[in-house]
């Protein structure tokens, strides 16, 4: 029987390159055109960080009351507002030398307050995702870390720093996320179409995406191997720092491979293990 897996990406994002092959001399500049509700702008700023800018596209970020908000999707599971686009650093401007992390981490020595969402409109998490989330915040708590995560369940998610909630609009089975900024983790985690999976396939989708939030990359980000493809996310002022202590190559067992399947148990490898250890 072949392994079925389940992209965690709708968004497949190729290596490109809007400079053409040029001679010193020539000041022909790349053009860049809206795409997908992408302004010029934004397509620009993303290309001159060295981000593949195929297939980035706006949407409507559903939040856990049903309201949404503009984001920009990139590789898939990652939402950032364009005004955090737009304040990048060039890279020109040193990257911080820190599996790969971003160049933003969460603050150390904080407590993450995060909720489980379980108001109604089919974005309330299940009994099985709430079960999911709990195994997922034990481990990241069993770890020891600089930050740590006070889990509570409810519907009153606005005041906490991180909410994980059900998404019941989105096709496939997978979540999105966004990565840290200004000391403080993205905060809303959305899992979709996971009720029909097993227990371990939804925690490790949830302990995923809170990796992304607290900082953590695609562990072949370089290549998404584990989508069977071989294609680089790029890397850009948002950064992919190798982290010492873990493999440069393909880790087949990492949590934060791009694409899962249904045998995981939805727990750390050793490599993840070091890797957080390593940032917090």
């Amino acid at each position: 029987m072949k392994t079925m897996k389940f992209p965690r990406i709708t968004l497949f994002l190729i290596v490109a390159s809007f400079f053409s092959c040029q001679t010193e001399e020539s000041n022909e500049q790349p053009v860049y055109v809206e795409q997908n509700g992408v302004s010029e702008e934004i397509i620009s700023k993303l290309a001159d960080l060295n981000m593949n800018t195929n297939d980035v596209k706006k949407v409507d970020f559903i939040l856990p009351d049903g309201t949404t908000t503009p984001m920009i999707q990139l590789e898939g599971d990652i939402h950032m507002t364009e005004e955090q686009i737009l304040n990048l650093p060039n890279l020109e401007e040193e990257l911080s030398g820190r599996n790969y992390h971003t160049n933003n981490l969460v603050a150390q020595n904080t407590t993450i307050n995060i909720i489980g969402y379980t108001g109604g409109g089919g974005f309330g998490l299940s009994s099985k995702a709430q079960t999911a989330l709990q195994w997922a915040v034990n481990n990241y708590n069993r770890l020891n870390l600089s930050i740590n995560f006070n889990l509570t369940f409810g519907a009153n998610y606005q005041s906490e720093d991180m909410v994980v909630y059900n998404n019941p609009s989105q096709s496939g089975s997978g979540g999105s996320a966004g990565f840290p900024a200004e000391g403080a983790p993205f905060k809303f985690i959305q899992i979709y179409g996971l009720e029909a999976l097993n227990t371990n396939v939804n925690e490790h989708v949830i302990t995923h995406e809170i990796g992304h939030a607290v900082g953590l990359r695609h562990t072949d980000y370089f290549s998404r191997q584990s989508c069977g493809e071989n294609v680089n996310e790029g890397v850009g002022s948002i950064g992919a720092n190798p982290i010492p202590g873990t493999p440069s190559g393909y880790d087949p067992t990492s949590i934060m491979l791009a694409c899962f399947n249904l045998s995981t148990n939805g727990e750390f490898n050793s490599n993840d293990i070091t890797a957080l250890r390593y940032m917090y």
